[in-house]
């Protein structure tokens, strides 16, 4: 386990709106995390990002992320699922276990679930089935789902046809296709954007795309501490993505949307609110989160 306590802080962002960010998906148990979890907090609200849903990916690490929330009331707040990777772990006694988990008051959504056959480290069949066990979980607990999908669209949209027409929910981590953007949002999905966007090898699709997307539909993540926006400069020395990098993100998908980041950050924000449910942050230190946010 690599420990950051000891490296330089990382560049702070520049242009970061004066409006509140909301990063809808941060793995923020992850170790790398560990040395400087709370400088990591620390960075994250001087650049403006007030609140954030630490991502649950496996039982375990879904624990610790309502762990963390409860640390943080009001400001952290929690996914619970089982990621596609470890589906054929979701056995019938260990689902109980996750339904009692997302009750907690500080899960927002059940997930992160759906398909990937990219990896395929579970089974397929093994991945469907745990992908219909929590699609009808959070249609029990009355809670959104945090969706994901790799190289399994037809069988991803077909699943979640046949749970209903529409889904509250977040298709994260977007980096798709027209013809997929197109049937999330025909099945009612907000849309995940992070700094994948900014990858000139692989994002440069998901530019033209931005305007499609209905502004409260449009959601921003870190997905830290994976996918660091390639264009970030001075990049940190430990590749290590985080949410003071939100900001970024934001002024990527603004300039292709061709609207004013103030009013990117905005729709953002009252979409992943209204979504989630996420209460308006009281405590997040001189600033006041509604309006501008002093630096």
């Amino acid at each position: 386990m690599q420990n950051h306590s000891t490296a330089p802080p990382p560049p702070a962002p520049s242009g970061a709106p004066t409006a509140a960010l909301i990063d809808i998906g941060i793995n923020l148990g992850h170790d790398s995390y560990d040395g400087d979890r709370d400088a990591v907090l620390g960075r994250a609200r001087e650049a403006g990002v007030v609140q954030m849903l630490v991502t649950g990916a496996t039982l375990s690490g879904t624990a610790g992320a309502i762990a963390l929330a409860r640390q943080h009331p009001g400001t952290l707040f929690a996914t619970a699922g089982v990621h596609p990777h470890h589906a054929s772990e979701l056995t019938a006694a260990r689902f109980d276990e996750l339904a009692g988990l997302a009750r907690a008051r500080e899960v927002a959504a059940v997930g992160e679930c759906g398909l990937d056959y990219f990896r395929d480290f579970s089974p397929r069949e093994a991945q469907r089935q745990a992908f219909h066990r929590q699609l009808e979980l959070a249609a029990q607990l009355q809670k959104p789902v945090f969706l994901h999908q790799r190289d399994a669209h037809a069988d991803f949209i077909a699943i979640l046809r046949e749970h209903g027409a529409r889904h509250a929910g977040v298709a994260h981590c977007f980096t798709g296709g027209a013809a997929e953007l197109d049937a999330y949002l025909e099945l009612g999905l907000a849309i995940g954007i992070t700094g994948w966007i900014s990858d000139e090898r692989r994002g440069s699709h998901l530019v033209p795309l931005m305007r499609a997307i209905p502004a409260e539909r449009l959601l921003l993540e870190t997905d830290g501490p994976y996918l660091l926006p390639r264009d970030l400069s001075p990049r940190p020395s430990s590749r290590r993505n985080e949410p003071a990098y939100l900001p970024h993100i934001a002024g990527v998908v603004a300039r292709a949307r061709g609207e004013p980041l103030e009013e990117l950050a905005r729709s953002s924000t009252a979409g992943a609110r209204k979504l989630f449910r996420l209460p308006v942050a009281q405590s997040l230190g001189p600033a006041d989160t509604e309006g501008p946010l002093s630096r």
